[in-house]
């Protein structure tokens, strides 16, 4: 389980990945931070994104990644961290796949539990 010290750390690292996403990219594709995964030796940290409208999430993934370095530069500017991790950044199939999910259930009729126990003729 995450230590609240590193908790705190991925909380942070979203937040400002969103900043820096919020003013760098652009205006028709919006990109979302959900979480960030820190590894135990806090070398290497993985930013986990939504992407909306879905199609655009190459687009959006390739432009991350070509600002990788630069969203690097601007945590060591606002970011207190003791060691600077190397910067990935992938789609939150976990999101994705929870949307999906719903979408599908919508519809769905749910029997009560008096009409699911009741046996049929």
């Amino acid at each position: 389980m995450a230590s609240m010290r590193e908790n705190k750390a991925e909380a942070m690292m979203v937040e400002l990945a969103a900043k820096y996403i919020a003013r760098e990219a652009g205006r028709s594709t919006l990109i979302t931070p959900l979480r960030a995964d820190i590894s135990p030796d806090r070398k290497n940290a993985t930013i986990f994104v939504s992407v909306f409208p879905d199609s655009d999430s190459d687009h959006a993934l390739a432009f991350l990644k070509r600002h990788k370095d630069l969203f690097r530069n601007s945590l060591k500017r606002t970011a207190r961290l003791a060691i600077l991790p190397y910067i990935t950044w992938e789609l939150d199939y976990g999101e994705k796949n929870r949307q999906r999910l719903e979408e599908v259930t919508r519809g769905l009729v749910i029997p009560t539990e008096s009409e699911a126990s009741t046996p049929e003729e």
